[in-house]
C-alpha cells in the first residue's frame, strides 16, 4: 500500500512520529516519507540519525506548524497519505494556556484538513486519544473537536476525494511527558516517595509499536468518518508504582487539574453506533456520510464485526486490570 508512496507525518519528530517512520521504513518503500514538524532542535537530531543519504533517500524534513495554513498547502503537495500525530496533549498546561491548546489541537485540525482537499490527499488519518471520550479536561474537548471535524471533512471533501479517519487509544507507554519516565527518573534521584493522585486511578495503555500497526492497520481498512480504537490493556497506577519498585513509598497527592480517575475509549452514548472486532473497536460517524453503514461491519480481511450491546462503555475501570507481575514483564 505505501510502496512507491508520498507519506507525510504531522508532528513527526514526537515519539509516535518517529517510530511510525521507523516502521514505514523497515517495511515499505516509499517515493517519500515526509516529517513535518516545528522543532528545529528535534528535527536536527532526528536527521542525524538517518544520516545515510543513499539508504533513506526518500526522507524529507520540514519544519512547520499545523497553525499555518499556508505552510500546510506547500507541505501538502503530492502526498498520497497524511498522518496527523502533531498535538499539544499536556492535560495541565492545557488548562492553564487553553488559548494555545485550542490554536494547535483545533484550528491546527482544519487547517490539515482543507490543506488536503485542496491537494487531493487520498487518505488521512488523525490520531486521538482516550481523553476526547466524555471529556473533563480541555485537552480532551479540544480532541473531541479536533475527532468530529475530521469525521464531517469527508462530506466537504467530495464523493471521490480525501477521506478521513480517526484512530482512539489509550497511553502510551514510555512515550515523551508520560507518567513511566516520570516515575523512573524519581526513582534513579532517590526519592523518598513517588507521588500518586487518587488510589483508584486507572489507565488504558498501548505500547508505541501497537500504536504505530494499528494506525497503519486503520490507514489499510479505513472508509472514511469511522473512529478505529484497538483493545488494549487496562492498568491501576498504583500497581504500575509497584512494578517499577518494591515496596516503595507512595503518597497521594490529589488530582491535577483536568485529570480523570478513569479514561473511557467507547462511550456508551455511543453504544448504537460501536462494532466490534476480534481486535478493536469502530465507532460509526453521528451523521450521514459518503459511506453506506453496513460497509463499517466488515474489515478488508474479511471479518464481520457486530454491534456491541445497548449501554456498552470501553472504560478502564471496568476491564480486567494487568497483574503487577505482567506489568513488570512490560517494563523490561
Amino acid at each position: 500500500m505505501f510502496n512507491k508512496k508520498n507519506i507525510l507525518v504531522t508532528g513527526g519528530t514526537g515519539s509516535f512520529g518517529k517510530a511510525f517512520v521507523l516502521h514505514i521504513l523497515k517495511n515499505y518503500k516509499p517515493s517519500k516519507l515526509v516529517i513535518l514538524s516545528r522543532d528545529e532542535l528535534k528535527q536536527h537530531e532526528m536527521k542525524q540519525d538517518f544520516a545515510n543519504k543513499d539508504k533513506y533517500k526518500c526522507l524529507r524534513f520540514l519544519l512547520g506548524d499545523v497553525r499555518d495554513k499556508y505552510r500546510l498547502k506547500m507541505a501538502f503537495k503530492n502526498m498520497d497519505y497524511v498522518v496527523h500525530a502533531a498535538a499539544q496533549k499536556h492535560v495541565e498546561y492545557a488548562e492553564y494556556n487553553p488559548q494555545e491548546c485550542i490554536k494547535t489541537n483545533i484550528d491546527g485540525a482544519t487547517n490539515v484538513i482543507y490543506a488536503c482537499i485542496e491537494n487531493n490527499v487520498k487518505k488521512v488519518v488523525a490520531l486521538s486519544t482516550d481523553k476526547a471520550a466524555n471529556p473533563l479536561n480541555l485537552y480532551g474537548a479540544t480532541k473531541l473537536v479536533s475527532d468530529k471535524l475530521f469525521i464531517a471533512a469527508n462530506n466537504i471533501s467530495g464523493k471521490d476525494s480525501t477521506i478521513f479517519s480517526v484512530v482512539r487509544y489509550g497511553n502510551v507507554l514510555n512515550s515523551r511527558g508520560s507518567v513511566i519516565p516520570y516515575f523512573k527518573k524519581l526513582i534513579d534521584e532517590g526519592s523518598d516517595y513517588l507521588p500518586l493522585t487518587h488510589k483508584d486511578m486507572s489507565r488504558f495503555i498501548i505500547s508505541i509499536k501497537e500504536g504505530v500497526n494499528f494506525v497503519v492497520d486503520s490507514l489499510k481498512d479505513m472508509r472514511g468518518g469511522e473512529i478505529f480504537v484497538p483493545k488494549i490493556p487496562s492498568i491501576r497506577i498504583l500497581d504500575l508504582i509497584k512494578a517499577l519498585k518494591k515496596n516503595v513509598k507512595i503518597k497521594i497527592i490529589g488530582l491535577k487539574p483536568g485529570e480523570k480517575l478513569s479514561e473511557v475509549l467507547c462511550p456508551s452514548d455511543e453504544s448504537l453506533l460501536t462494532i466490534e472486532f476480534k481486535k478493536y473497536y469502530i465507532i460509526m460517524p453521528t451523521i450521514e456520510t459518503k459511506v453506506k453503514k453496513k460497509l463499517y461491519f466488515k474489515s478488508s480481511n474479511g471479518e464481520v464485526g457486530k454491534l456491541v450491546k445497548k449501554g456498552f462503555e470501553y472504560n478502564s475501570a471496568y476491564e480486567p486490570k494487568l497483574s503487577i507481575d505482567q506489568l513488570k514483564k512490560i517494563l523490561n
